[in-house]
């Protein structure tokens, strides 16, 4: 097997190792499968590449190549993702687990899933199925590439700009305190 696995945990200053572990131990199984992985705040991982941020032309480009894309919940990644042709497998962060602050990774995701924007992953082992789905497929298939129709991508398109609507919508006290405060 080969490909490239491309993985992004995000920026977030809360450290997301879970996902980092889970991508080591899915590039230990997989030696001839090269693994990038953006890993921000987390710890370095051992078996993958790591990077502890990308820029944005070199994240265009290993999207571009790649076999199969590994993200967090977060709304731009996953559109930089569909952007270059996939349908991700979605790791949320869990606020339960110290990987977030809130809940909205979770819910977002869970909304996308239901629309077919990504491939809501929830443990090891299903990430594997997924990733070993992807990697066997050809370059291109619908199994591991999105669906590049015109209504499929619209409708995802409407349901993330809905979904950070309401993000948007619910917290602008939040910021505005954050705004006083820095000033």
């Amino acid at each position: 097997m080969s490909g490239l696995v491309v993985a992004l945990v995000g920026t977030d200053h809360h450290p997301f190792e879970r996902l980092v572990q889970w991508v080591d131990a899915a590039a230990a199984c997989r030696p001839g499968v090269r693994f990038v992985l953006q890993h921000g705040s987390s710890r370095a991982p051992e078996v993958a590449e790591g990077h502890a941020s990308l820029a944005h032309d070199h994240l265009v480009e290993l999207l571009a190549q790649a076999s199969a894309v590994i993200c967090h919940g977060g709304p731009g990644t996953i559109m930089d993702a569909r952007d270059a042709g996939h349908r991700p497998l979605c790791v949320p962060r869990d606020p339960r687990r110290g990987e977030h602050v809130d809940g909205h990774q979770l819910r977002f995701a869970e909304v996308v899933a239901a629309a077919g924007v990504v491939r809501a992953v929830g443990s090891l082992p299903q990430l594997d199925r997924e990733l070993d789905l992807l990697l066997a497929a050809p370059r291109g298939a619908v199994s591991g590439r999105a669906e590049q129709d015109g209504v499929a991508a619209r409708a995802a398109r409407e349901l993330l700009a809905a979904e950070l609507d309401a993000l948007l919508s619910a917290r602008p006290r939040r910021w505005a305190r954050g705004a006083r405060a820095a000033r």
